[in-house]
């Protein structure tokens, strides 16, 4: 298949880009490179052995979406998003504005290229508060803490309304939790700009020397040693589910929904420890007080991607700090 994979030289997209070109498929990625590198294409070559197409833009410049969309594609994967939470609490008008701003003129351009294949990258965020663990796919939309959080789950409300008016659509949905790690050759991983907003990149510079200490907020959860637990999945399971869920529903119009995670938790210590044996680096650490809007454990059911997808994680999270270490050393 031809596919246009928007944010594509990002952390997720990069990856996914990756698996999708290592199964066949023709890849043409879209990136404003507001929060990464053009040199991540080329990168990307030197793994699969040719560089994909691609295309400086934004998804809100619809001339220039609609001259792409004519060249003709068979699907659309959608990873261009603003992603820090705290961020989007400080500058919600901007989240609102490219998250869903940014998702709705994509999809008016895909709709008028006639493209009915989308893959959106959801997130975990959208159950809110959780009822119960582990998370499943049927359980209710809950309410979000922040801007960010309120965008996925309005971006998957559009993405639901535009597959009813149009029933040859086929959307799937793809909530993950934690993505963590870097292809295993070093050549590509997360490289945030700033300073990182989330647990693992921010330990992998406090074991490379360019933060002081790991802030943990909070010791006192409903955990087995106080810190939150969250699902952390490698980045290569998640990037081969997303090709999973292309081929398995491309000829099936729908609205298709997954859990992409590991079914279990790992604290933030846990976290710490096995990132400080993955490197052979101290990850000195202090506790500080709950951050705001933070639950204390969060997990999946993924049975549902297993059994429709046939997909399952392989890596463990050894292997996650091992690649993210690996990628903080080729990375400087």
């Amino acid at each position: 298949m031809r596919v246009l994979v928007t944010g594509g030289t990002g952390f997720i997209g990069s990856h996914t880009v990756v698996s999708l070109m290592e199964a066949g498929h023709e890849v043409v990625v879209l990136d404003n490179l507001s929060n990464s590198h053009r040199s991540v294409t080329r990168r990307i070559g030197e793994i699969v052995g040719t560089a994909p197409e691609f295309h400086q833009a934004d998804i809100r410049d619809t001339e220039r979406l609609a001259d792409l969309a004519s060249d003709g594609f068979d699907a659309c994967m959608h990873f261009a998003a603003l992603k820090a939470v705290g961020e989007s609490v400080e500058d919600p008008l901007g989240y609102y504005e490219n998250n869903v701003g940014g998702t709705i003129s994509l999809l008016q351009v895909l709709l008028d290229a006639g493209v009915q294949n989308f893959v959106f990258s959801s997130s975990c965020t959208v159950y809110g508060e959780p009822l119960s663990l582990p998370l499943t796919e049927d359980m209710p939309i809950g309410t979000a803490t922040n801007p960010y959080g309120w965008s996925k789950i309005m971006m998957e409300q559009v993405l639901r309304d535009v597959r009813v008016a149009n029933p040859d659509w086929t959307v799937t949905l793809l909530r993950y939790f934690n993505p963590v790690g870097a292809h295993p050759s070093g050549l590509i991983g997360e490289d945030p700009m700033g300073v990182p907003s989330n647990l693992m990149p921010y330990v992998a510079k406090v074991a490379f020397g360019e933060l002081p200490k790991v802030q943990v907020f909070g010791n006192d959860y409903d955990t087995h040693d106080g810190t939150g637990v969250r699902d952390y999945i490698h980045v290569v399971d998640l990037a081969e589910g997303h090709v999973a869920a292309l081929d398995r529903h491309f000829d099936d119009p729908g609205t298709h929904i997954y859990n992409l995670g590991t079914g279990q938790g790992s604290s933030v210590l846990e976290i710490i420890n096995a990132y400080e044996l993955a490197s052979g680096q101290p990850v000195p650490y202090e506790v500080v007080g709950r951050r705001a809007g933070d639950v204390g454990a969060n997990w999946a059911d993924a049975s549902k991607a297993q059994q429709h997808l046939e997909w399952a994680t392989k890596r463990d999270l050894a292997e996650m700090c091992a690649d993210s270490w690996r990628w903080q050393q080729k990375a400087r």
